[in-house]
């Protein structure tokens, strides 16, 4: 069922649960997002990069035509759209939600850029994510990486000034790999909760660690993106495997089961199994 971001978003607010974005870029991955939120009963939100598809229209079309044979709800997001030409693209596309990454610029900017992408996105009934404070990224160099967390009272007033259906907020994770365990601020955490009126997003779940995640969810954060958890999975299926001779006809039927059994962990961690 192809269904509003709010409307997933909101029994999750209130049930206290997570609900999995999960990262999908071509029509394998998508079904083994599908096909493990059809399994575990749980309604996800479907992610893509506004990179991760070279034909970006066609994708929409497919993602679309699954999402409304699903059993289970679910919304779709282009997601971390950099530019305004980019976010447009996703509109074009046909997602019914859109990220609208600013959380590089100063408070007001990002503000201003925000509102003027949701005026556009509402005109034509698609909604609108924006990240305040700024998730980081982590990889395997020796590299520190910053984190801006977010700030209770500028969180309450971006959200009722810009007009945004969910907010990302930075309390401690980084967009992918880690060398170690993020330590999150979960104190923080409910102070937002308490004060912001839409739900909260969290950027960077892979490699959170499931407690964090699972006591995340149970504080406030009603959706998790996950993406390079999923990715390493399918990778480690095949590794595992090791594709010998004539096993190599197998590649990609491992790759899906590797990918749509991490999706179906998160479904559990999060709390989402069962609720659609």
């Amino acid at each position: 069922m192809l269904t509003k971001m709010s409307e997933i978003l909101k029994y999750a607010k209130k049930g206290s649960y997570g609900v999995p974005a999960l990262g999908a870029a071509d029509e394998m991955t998508l079904r083994a997002c599908i096909d493990a939120a059809e399994e575990m009963m749980s309604p996800i939100i479907i992610l893509c990069m506004h990179n991760g598809n070279k034909d970006l229209n066609y994708f929409g079309r497919i993602l679309n035509d699954l999402a409304l044979q699903a059993k289970v709800p679910i919304a779709t997001m282009l997601d971390h759209t950099p530019t305004f030409e980019s976010a447009i693209a996703g509109i074009r596309a046909g997602f019914n939600s859109i990220m609208v990454d600013r959380s590089s610029l100063p408070y007001k900017e990002n503000l201003a850029q925000v509102k003027e992408l949701v005026r556009i996105a509402h005109a034509v009934d698609i909604e609108v994510e924006a990240e305040l404070g700024c998730v980081g990224f982590e990889d395997d160099s020796d590299a520190d990486f910053d984190l801006v967390f977010t700030v209770p009272e500028e969180a309450v007033s971006f959200v009722e000034e810009s007009g945004i259906e969910c907010l990302a907020v930075s309390i401690g994770t980084a967009h992918g790999a880690y060398k170690g365990e993020p330590k999150l601020q979960f104190e923080l955490l409910q102070e937002l909760e308490s004060k912001v009126s839409i739900p909260l997003a969290l950027h960077g779940g892979s490699g959170s660690g499931d407690e964090n995640l699972a006591k995340a969810c149970r504080l406030g954060i009603s959706k998790v993106n996950i993406v390079n958890d999923l990715y390493r999975s399918a990778f480690n299926a095949v590794e595992k495997d090791g594709m010998a001779g004539n096993r190599i006809y197998n590649l990609l039927p491992t790759l899906y089961m590797g990918y749509k059994e991490k999706a179906m962990h998160f479904m559990k961690v999060f709390g989402s199994a069962g609720k659609a």
